[in-house]
């Protein structure tokens, strides 16, 4: 009886670090998915813009071009909008911390939880721009129109299953499921810019 004793606050304090560690992974594993999410924007939207322009326009400069900027557009973009979204949540916060100091409630005790903005921007303009890198480090130096297409698309699909990966394990989703939903939304994206572009530079308007 007292050996048994003796284990149970050991054994109770194991069971709080581990709830601990469990809450931290939680929270950091919220955050690398969303980074993940992004890159996997910044993949998918600009190989599909590169594919778009390549149908019309072969040479390598002009996909070079169009997948730069896109990838300067969509960081700008992401970091905008992250931006003024995260100083929008921040002003919530900070307005109810301020009535809860008025009202006694030691709101000061929460500002080192409170949100950042410009790393909140940072964190997602970085996560868009690794993602479009795919393409256009898969499309760079490569003269040969069709084998430049080939090796884009095969450099996005290796990408899009890695961050469908890792998305899915990160959020604790089934992998093989989350994997394919991912894989053919990419490649639907891409076909039908590459389609749609090449209908409409095809006819005269």
């Amino acid at each position: 009886m007292a050996s048994n004793q003796t284990q149970s606050p050991n054994s109770t304090h194991d069971l709080d670090l581990e709830q601990d560690q469990e809450f931290d992974y939680s929270k950091r594993s919220q955050w690398l998915r969303a980074a993940v999410l992004g890159a996997n924007d910044g993949l998918v939207s600009t190989a599909s813009l590169m594919m778009g322009v390549g149908a019309v326009k072969q040479a390598i400069k002009a996909m070079i071009l169009a997948g730069f900027a896109g990838l300067v557009a969509g960081a700008c973009s992401m970091a905008i909008g992250e931006l003024v979204s995260v100083y929008a949540q921040l002003d919530i916060e900070l307005s109810q911390m301020r009535r809860e100091k008025q009202r006694g409630g030691g709101g000061d005790e929460k500002k080192e939880g409170l949100p950042n903005p410009i790393q909140a921007a940072a964190a997602s303009a970085l996560a868009f721009s690794i993602g479009a890198m795919v393409p256009l480090l898969a499309a760079s130096f490569i003269s040969d129109y069709k084998v430049r297409v080939g090796v884009v698309v095969a450099a996005v699909t290796v990408a899009l299953v890695a961050f469908g990966w890792l998305g899915a394990a990160l959020g604790r989703a089934p992998v093989v499921r989350s994997t394919v939903r991912v894989l053919v939304g990419g490649w639907l994206a891409m076909a039908l810019t590459f389609g749609l572009t090449k209908l409409i530079g095809s006819t005269t308007l």
